[in-house]
């Protein structure tokens, strides 16, 4: 008998039986669908930690104060006082991966504009900052190095801040105070939303780093250093040369531990993509035991199916059908099961990947892979829980067949 003999045999014993056949194939709709959702989910999230990575800069090594144990005293990590620009104008200078750097010194404070007030962080820095971090002001400018070596009382703000503090009003030109102290609004920064960690990058101030440091944090040192290399893969080959610079700088013998710590963008994206293949491997893991339950269900579906139709099989055989035949057949009618719920199951998986994206605003990404590997899995689903069915079908004595009541 040629396969698509036996492919139509199969579907007209299917459709005798059209409720329990889609009752069948529920289990394996379930899971594909279930799968190929919760992948689009998983890589949604990672594509937008990617992009929230990116959103920090372009090739980024971050140098911060580390932790120390002075006189015995175990601090944590940003507890030294020993990174100073001298350290940044050194990298910048000895270090030729890297391009351009620039300091870091963040404070918070309270903030009020006329009968405004709002909390916030503010950092400290150079006009290097803001093409390190890929940050470009909407309205007005940067503060110059000339303002930078003047301590200038000059800031751009976040639109968080700005929305809170002046409403709809236009922030250029006006005077605020931080710390009551007066400040003059010189830029409004491009909205960035939330960091990886979920923080809103918009609730932020940046003024110059001198002006932090004096008036106030009142402090002579360098929380962190931005710094941005040439090239991804020289951002990873600066760590080490950065490191032992500093050790030499900050003289730290052989053995001692580093008072600062150095990470790359490439870390940070590699450690989020890792954290999210893991989390999306257990939710697929779960998904998958949906399908695991359909291909037992096609099991007992098509065991009840070979004792139905027993006396139907014996004459089968009778009139000069194989047990290749007979196992085919129900081979087939188990693995066209499958196949059809994965069908079902991939465009119920698609419409969820949209419902998810558009009702509830998380984004998703739909892969190709999980869809087609979706489809094979079914398949083998079919195949895997079929066989058995589909030999103790061929392994019938015809003679005790013909008899069977």
């Amino acid at each position: 008998m040629d396969f698509w003999n036996t492919l139509r045999l199969a579907l007209r014993a299917l459709a005798r039986n059209k409720l329990r056949s889609s009752l069948t194939m529920l289990g394996i709709i379930i899971g594909v669908g279930a799968v190929i959702a919760v992948v689009s989910i998983g890589q949604g999230a990672d594509a937008m930690i990617q992009e929230g990575i990116q959103n920090m800069g372009t090739n980024v090594v971050y140098i911060a104060a580390g932790s120390g144990r002075p006189g015995g005293l175990r601090m944590g990590y940003g507890g030294v006082k020993t990174l100073t620009m001298d350290d940044l104008q050194a990298i910048s200078r000895e270090i030729p991966m890297i391009k351009e750097a620039a300091p870091g010194v963040p404070s918070r404070a309270q903030v009020v504009y006329q009968n405004q007030n709002w909390n916030t962080s503010v950092m400290g820095t150079t006009s290097n900052y803001f093409p390190i971090r890929k940050w470009v002001v909407t309205a007005g400018t940067v503060f110059s190095d000339d303002e930078v070596e003047a301590a200038a009382n000059v800031c751009v703000i976040g639109t968080t801040v700005s929305r809170y503090l002046f409403g709809e009003d236009d922030p250029i030109g006006k005077q605020i105070r931080i710390r009551n102290l007066p400040f003059r609004v010189i830029g409004l920064l491009e909205s960035k939303g939330q960091s990886v960690m979920g923080s809103d990058q918009d609730d932020q101030i940046i003024a110059p780093y001198t002006t932090v440091q004096r008036k106030l944090a009142g402090v002579t040192w360098l929380q962190m250093i931005l710094a941005s290399a040439t090239t991804p893969e020289a951002s990873i080959a600066a760590m080490q040369p950065i490191a032992a610079l500093l050790r030499e700088r900050h003289r730290i013998r052989q053995g001692d531990e580093d008072d600062f710590f150095v990470r790359t963008q490439s870390e940070m994206a590699d450690m989020a993509a890792q954290t999210q293949m893991v989390m999306t491997i257990l939710l697929v893991s779960v998904a998958s035991v949906s399908l695991l339950v359909g291909g037992i269900g096609i099991m007992n579906i098509m065991l009840v199916s070979v004792t139905e139709r027993t006396r139907e099989i014996g004459v089968r055989m009778a009139v000069g059908a194989t047990e290749t035949d007979v196992q085919l057949q129900f081979l087939v009618e188990a693995v066209t099961l499958s196949m059809m719920g994965g069908l079902v199951g991939i465009v119920v998986g698609v419409g969820l990947s949209f419902l998810i994206s558009n009702l509830l605003t998380w984004p998703t990404v739909l892969s190709t892979q999980a869809i087609v590997l979706a489809a094979f899995f079914s398949i083998g689903v079919g195949v895997f829980f079929g066989f058995y069915p589909a030999r103790k079908a061929a392994q019938l004595d015809p003679i005790e067949a013909l008899r069977y009541e």
